[in-house]
C-alpha cells in the first residue's frame, strides 16, 4: 500500500512556496507495523524524507499513536514504552547527524487519565522521566460515534469521557506538572471539550484537527450541515483562553473530501479552497497566537504529499503579515510546547 501511495503522490509535484519560512510541525506520528494506515512503517528516515522535501521545517512534535508500548509490566506504565521509543529517535535527531531539523523535539504520550488521580500521576511521572526533558503532555482520545463508518480509538472511550469524574481526577494531575492536554474528538463532541476547558482554566488544551468535522456515515454528502454544526460548537470553545487549535488533519477519510479516490492527488490550491472556511473561521475566532498549522503525517499522506500540504497552508496564509505567519507556522507551536 505504501509503495502504491508513493507512486500516486508523485502525480502532483509543485515548487515549494516561501521555502525560507521557518516551520514547527506540531503533530506527526512514528510507528512500525501499522497496516491499517497508508504507510505501515513511519520511522526516522521516513519523516526526514517528508520534512526534507523543500519546506524549512526546523522542529517537530510527536503525538501518541499507540506505538511501541511495553510488552509487560503494570498496565498503566506500558504506554511509557512509546515515550522511550520516541525519545531515542529524538536523541538521534538531536545529534545533528541527520540534518538540521529536530525531530520530536517535543513528545506527547498517552496516559490513562480515566483511571483516576493516583494511576494518572504514576503514569505521568514515568513519562516525564522517560522523555529526558522532551515530554510535554498527553492525549486521551474521545472521538466516538455510533456510525460504523468512523474508526473508534484504541482506548474505546465512552460517549463523553471528558465529562467523567475519574477522568477529571486524572486530568487534574496535568497542570501541577506543567503538562498540556491534546484533545481529539468528533465535532458533535466539541461541547464536551468546552465544558472540560471551563472546568480547568489553568490547563492548556490543544484542539486536534479542528475538532473532527465528520464527512462520512450520516454526514456523507452533507458538508454544509457538518460545517454549520461545527461552527456552532467551535465558537464557545474559542472563548476559552486556555485552548489553542491545530490547523490540519482535515484530509482524512472521515472528513469526506475523498481526495484519496481521485486519479491524481489534489494540488495545494485545491486543498486550500476545499478547507478554507474551516481555517479562516478558526483563525478569526482564536487568533494567530492560539493557532498552529500541523501535518498529521503520515495519516494525511493518504490524500497529499507533505510538500503540497504545506504549500496549501501557505496559500491559506497568503494575506497574513510576516508576524502572523511566524505565529501560525512556528511561534505558537514553539511557545505552547516549550521548544
Amino acid at each position: 500500500m505504501a509503495a502504491d501511495n508513493a507512486a500516486w503522490l508523485d502525480g502532483t509535484v509543485e515548487e515549494v512556496l516561501e521555502p525560507e519560512l521557518p516551520i514547527c510541525d506540531p503533530h506527526h506520528h512514528l510507528w512500525d507495523g501499522r497496516s491499517d494506515y497508508v504507510q505501515a512503517r513511519y520511522l526516522l528516515d521516513d519523516v526526514l524524507a517528508d520534512v526534507g522535501s523543500g519546506h524549512n521545517v526546523v522542529s517537530t512534535v510527536f503525538v501518541e499513536c499507540g506505538a511501541m508500548y511495553r510488552a509487560d509490566g503494570p498496565e498503566e506504565l506500558r504506554p511509557v514504552g512509546e515515550t522511550e521509543f520516541v525519545n531515542g529517535i529524538a536523541a538521534m535527531s538531536a545529534s545533528g547527524l541527520y540534518g538540521p531539523c529536530r525531530i520530536a523535539a517535543g513528545i506527547v504520550g498517552y496516559a490513562p487519565l480515566q483511571h483516576g488521580a493516583s494511576i494518572a500521576a504514576r503514569s505521568l511521572d514515568a513519562h516525564i522521566a522517560a522523555g529526558n526533558g522532551r515530554f510535554r503532555g498527553v492525549r486521551v482520545q474521545a472521538a466516538r460515534h455510533e456510525s460504523p463508518a468512523l474508526r473508534r480509538p484504541r482506548n474505546n472511550p465512552p460517549p463523553n469521557i471528558y465529562g467523567e469524574a475519574a477522568f477529571r481526577a486524572g486530568f487534574a494531575e496535568l497542570a501541577p506538572r506543567g503538562l498540556t492536554f491534546e484533545a481529539w474528538c468528533f465535532h458533535p463532541q466539541i461541547p464536551h471539550l468546552t465544558d472540560l476547558a471551563r472546568a480547568f482554566p489553568d490547563t492548556t488544551i490543544i484542539l486536534n484537527h479542528f475538532g473532527g468535522p465528520i464527512g462520512v456515515g450520516p454526514y456523507a454528502g452533507r458538508p454544509d450541515v457538518t460545517f454549520a454544526e461545527w461552527r456552532q460548537a467551535i465558537g464557545p470553545l474559542a472563548e476559552c483562553p486556555n485552548v489553542v487549535a491545530k490547523l490540519g488533519g482535515l484530509v482524512m477519510e472521515m472528513n469526506g473530501f475523498d481526495f484519496h479516490l481521485r486519479p491524481r492527488p489534489p494540488s495545494s490550491s485545491e486543498l486550500a479552497e476545499a478547507t478554507r472556511r474551516y481555517h479562516e473561521t478558526v483563525i478569526d475566532l482564536f487568533g494567530v497566537g492560539r493557532c498552529m498549522f500541523e501535518s498529521n503525517f503520515p495519516v494525511d499522506k493518504l490524500s497529499c504529499s507533505y510538500a503540497v500540504l504545506w504549500n496549501s497552508f501557505k496559500r491559506l496564509a497568503s494575506g497574513c503579515s510576516a508576524a502572523e505567519k511566524a505565529s501560525l507556522f512556528h511561534d505558537t507551536a514553539a511557545r505552547v510546547y516549550r521548544l
